[in-house]
């Protein structure tokens, strides 16, 4: 990874830091309502037409570095993994895998295996206990 790269990086995590939580209008008063973002479109709502107590809109601003947007902290971009034919399709310089949370045991080892020989990063490898 290069210096422009890794500063970029820190960069993002300090945004991360600063980003306020996006809550959906009101989704502290009705169960119902979860708290995922949704746009406020109400013609008199107080979010929408920035009222600081609530709480702020998601926007352009908030956005990490396009260089590093959506990359795992380890300058990988993360693919999902759910079987070992798969890894044939990895870039190993530019990718690195996540196996899916459903598969098992056994296959999961194989998959690792396949990965160690292709020489492919691990973000979820298996503990060595």
């Amino acid at each position: 990874m290069d210096d422009k790269t890794k500063r970029l990086f820190k960069v993002r995590k300090i945004q991360k830091h600063k980003k306020p939580d996006f809550k959906r209008t009101d989704c502290h008063k009705y169960k119902r309502l979860d708290s995922n973002w949704r746009r406020p479109r109400g013609l008199q709502g107080k979010q929408r037409r920035h009222y600081k107590s609530k709480g702020a809109l998601a926007q352009v601003g908030y956005g990490s570095p396009a260089v590093v947007k959506g990359l795992h902290p380890s300058g990988y971009a993360e693919v999902l993994v759910f079987t070992v034919a798969e890894l044939d399709n990895v870039n190993a310089v530019e990718e690195a895998i996540r196996i899916a949370a459903k598969v098992g045991g056994r296959k999961k080892a194989l998959i690792e295996a396949k990965a160690a020989e292709l020489s492919i990063k691990i973000l979820n490898p298996t503990r060595g206990e």
